[in-house]
């Protein structure tokens, strides 16, 4: 009688087990939720922040547990560690924002095949470099001559892309269509991301200088990080004082050294990832955003959470990479890459209908923007001056 209760109890078990969902179950069942910042907090009104609130608000929707938790250092290292601490404490959906996460994805997708990780922005060429490095490898940063498989256990890892090229060309030409004419961008580090915003935005400029008939100038360069300091501030300070009107601040907190010589002058700024204009306007002034290069980090996590959890459609996603751009060419604000509506300084030269033509163009092919990183993109109507990197 007792070795019958034994295995009846043993039965009940597994098949209450099973009743909680497995790791495909549809709905819900069985699933935790944690996001990993890159470092940063996820008050910074960008990548962290906004990566937080959709899987926040997705778990509230859907009653799943969900908490967040911040590396003590920025490595990858800590990054493994807080991965780490999520699992032990049950977590089985990991989501991580952000490049700096290739090497956090080669050490700990093995480590955890059961563990689901969706990561936003981290590319073949960061898995790659990263993995490659593990191995005591050289890399030559082409994808393409690698075998990217080789280097992590790619069957519980999805990572979404975008087209950073078009949403910066967006900004750049909707700045001189609105009569801006000497421009500057400031990068935070030369990766593929943010020289895809940079490349893209230098287009834009050129065709809408070429349009007009005008002549433009941009300064270029990379401040070698993603924040800012008095160092790049004074260099901000020395580019507004020769002229420069707007700077596309693209790299994290860099922003900030663009809006402090901003302030000092009148300047404006341009924000990117997301509509910053509350924050570079509310720390630096009413009205300094002209617009932002956004993209869509809010509904790639709450679409791809609601796909693979609710819906049971993992098997759609895993060992993806999957990049996002233009859905739709009549309304812009369904698109993963986009300048914000609400927040633009729309005016008599740029318009929202102008705006809205000019998606619909790049949707339908009329207007190509190339993701080429190998060359500088060549220019016809803006002079640009490559500086290179500021630090």
């Amino acid at each position: 009688m007792k070795k019958f209760l034994s295995l009846a109890l043993a039965l009940c078990m597994i098949l209450s087990l099973c009743a909680c969902g497995g790791s495909d179950a549809k709905g819900g069942d069985g699933y935790r939720v944690a996001m990993i910042t890159d470092y940063g907090d996820i008050t910074d009104q960008s990548f962290n922040q906004t990566t937080y609130e959709a899987c926040k608000a997705f778990c509230e929707a859907n009653g799943l547990d969900f908490s967040y938790f911040k590396p003590t250092g920025d490595s990858t290292a800590e990054r493994v560690a807080m991965i780490e601490k999520a699992v032990d404490d049950g977590y089985n959906v990991i989501v991580m924002p952000g490049y700096a996460f290739g090497g956090a994805i080669v050490e700990a997708s093995e480590s955890y095949p059961n563990v689901k990780f969706v990561a936003l922005d981290v590319a073949a060429g960061d898995i790659l470099e990263a993995g490659v490095a593990a191995k005591g490898e050289s890399y030559d940063y082409n994808p393409a001559n690698w075998n990217l498989k080789d280097y992590y256990y790619s069957d519980n890892v999805y990572s979404a892309i975008y087209q950073e090229e078009l949403s910066g060309y967006m900004a750049g030409y909707t700045t001189v269509k609105l009569g801006y004419t000497k421009l500057g961008f400031l990068g935070g580090m030369a990766v593929p991301a943010v020289m895809r915003f940079g490349y893209g935005f230098v287009q834009g400029v050129d065709a809408a200088s070429a349009e007009l008939g005008i002549t433009t100038e941009m300064k270029y360069a990379y401040g070698n990080q993603f924040y800012g300091d008095a160092d790049i501030t004074a260099a901000m300070d020395t580019w507004y004082a020769d002229g420069t009107e707007v700077v596309f601040a693209c790299g994290g907190g860099i922003f900030t050294s663009a809006g402090e010589a901003a302030q000092k002058v009148g300047g404006k700024v341009i924000g990117v990832d997301v509509d910053q204009a509350a924050i570079i306007d509310g720390k630096f002034g009413a009205g300094m955003t002209v617009t932002s290069a956004m993209k869509g980090l809010y509904p790639t996590t709450y679409d791809t959470l609601t796909d693979i959890i609710k819906n049971g459609n993992w098997d759609k996603y895993k060992g993806q990479i999957t990049t996002l751009g233009l859905v739709s060419g009549d309304d812009p604000t369904l698109n993963y890459v986009q300048i914000p509506m609400d927040t633009t300084q729309w005016a008599d030269g740029f318009t929202q209908d102008d705006y809205k033509a000019l998606v619909k163009s790049m949707y339908d092919g009329s207007v190509k923007v190339s993701n080429d990183l190998s060359a500088e993109p060549a220019t016809t109507a803006v002079t640009v001056e490559w500086l290179g990197n500021l630090k």
